[in-house]
């Protein structure tokens, strides 16, 4: 007899925030769940560090709060900006209506142990670290499984639904022959570590000056820096040579002088190419598409992983008694969708026009941070009104889900 190809209720393709999230609550809630992670670890840096009220409110909800906040590494109610050497206040959270009316920091394989951890608890959940997925497998139109490789070994496995939750470079989309509609973009981003000084308080967030702009993202003991650049300049970045680039971030950031020295090759900075792009249809039978590889974000607002994780929420609430009863249709699939598309829409013309009004657009000339003058009054005028609509549109978005799921496993 002919072994029989392993099955399972769910396949999640990429463990990320929205595809550990989505595993954990549908393996919760009782589900057979098998999530596919090509990476032998979560230990990848130069990712979305910022935690947000609304994903701390999930984790309230799940009883996992008192866990993941000792992994922050720093926690603000209100975001700093300092320009031209003035500094000035900016979003702030402490009006929201939520447990915790602050962003945490925190590294964002630390956030994806937890949720590991917490998941292994439950008998459903099978989590396959350096596994691959390289394609679908169909039954005429249907998606009925994914075939899978490892360093070792490849395979199949079958399921009643695919969650394809693999990032803006989503293989599975890939593999159904789904492309992703791009909006110009006029900005790429360099990342890279740096010291913390003695003598900073880690509250300003961003600094830019002559045009230059910095992104200062603290954690324990460095500094996670981000550099604003024109799209595609990396090269010309390149060939005016490492003093160039450290003098740069002095310039914008004295603070930083003395510890921009410890950039010392190129190998340490990595090229992060911003993307916004939508998918027009996250779904066909058997197979639904969630966060980055449904809709990718651009960095600004740091809102990407929030709004994966609340897809991830949304799935679990509208599939979970679909999926127990073996029963997942393309109408439960374009459920998740309604449910979803505005708030990413939105989201990402928020970003668009933050994008235009802070960078100009992908065509422009000159440096990536070039605000017009009516810009610049404007936000000066209005900056009480700003700060609280900034701080509620990052903190909580634009449709904060809630947990619906049950925890079958409690008495």
């Amino acid at each position: 007899m002919e072994p029989t190809t392993p099955s399972t209720i769910c396949c999640i393709v990429g463990g990320g925030p929205a595809g550990m999230f989505l595993g954990y609550l549908l393996a919760r809630a009782g589900i057979q769940i098998t999530v596919l992670e090509k990476h032998t670890d979560f230990l990848r840096d130069f990712r979305g560090d910022t935690i947000h009220p609304s994903t701390m409110q999930l984790l309230k909800e799940l009883d996992l709060l008192d866990e993941f906040l000792p992994l922050v590494d720093f926690r603000t109610d209100t975001l700093h900006v300092n320009i031209e050497g003035q500094d000035f206040v900016g979003p702030t959270f402490k009006h929201l209506n939520t447990t915790c009316p602050f962003i945490g920091f925190v590294p964002q394989w630390d956030l994806l142990n937890l949720m590991s951890e917490q998941a292994s608890r439950y008998a459903e959940f099978d989590l396959r670290m350096g596994t691959k997925a390289v394609d679908v497998i169909r039954d005429n139109e249907r998606v009925v499984g994914v075939r899978w490789e490892s360093a070792t070994e490849q395979g199949e496995i079958l399921a009643d639904l695919v969650v394809a939750a693999d990032g803006r470079s989503s293989t599975i989309r890939d593999a159904v022959h789904r492309q992703a509609s791009q909006q110009g973009i006029p900005i790429d981003v360099l990342w890279f570590r740096l010291d913390r000084p003695e003598e900073d308080d880690s509250h300003t967030l961003a600094w830019l000056k002559n045009g230059h702009m910095l992104v200062t993202i603290p954690r324990r003991d460095h500094y996670q820096t981000a550099m604003v650049i024109k799209k595609g300049a990396f090269d010309s970045i390149q060939q005016h040579g490492l003093p160039a680039f450290r003098e740069t971030i002095a310039e914008v950031c004295p603070l930083l002088a003395n510890v921009a020295e410890g950039v010392q090759d190129w190998q340490q900075v990595k090229l992060l190419t911003v993307e916004i792009s939508r998918l027009e249809r996250w779904h066909q039978e058997g197979l639904l598409f969630i966060g980055d590889a449904a809709h990718a974000m651009s960095p600004v607002g740091g809102v990407g992983i929030n709004l994966a994780i609340q897809d991830a929420v949304a799935t679990a609430n509208l599939l979970a008694e679909p999926l127990r009863q073996q029963n997942v249709s393309e109408q439960h699939l374009a459920a998740v969708q309604h449910r979803r598309e505005r708030a990413a829409i939105r989201t990402q013309r928020v970003q668009s026009m933050v994008h235009s009004l802070l960078f100009g657009h992908a065509s422009s000339p000159g440096q990536p941070f070039s605000p017009p003058w009516y810009v610049r009054i404007g936000v000066s005028v209005l900056q009480p009104v700003l700060r609280r609509l900034a701080g509620r549109w990052v903190g909580i978005g634009f449709q904060p889900e809630h947990i619906e799921t049950p925890d079958v496993h409690k008495p």
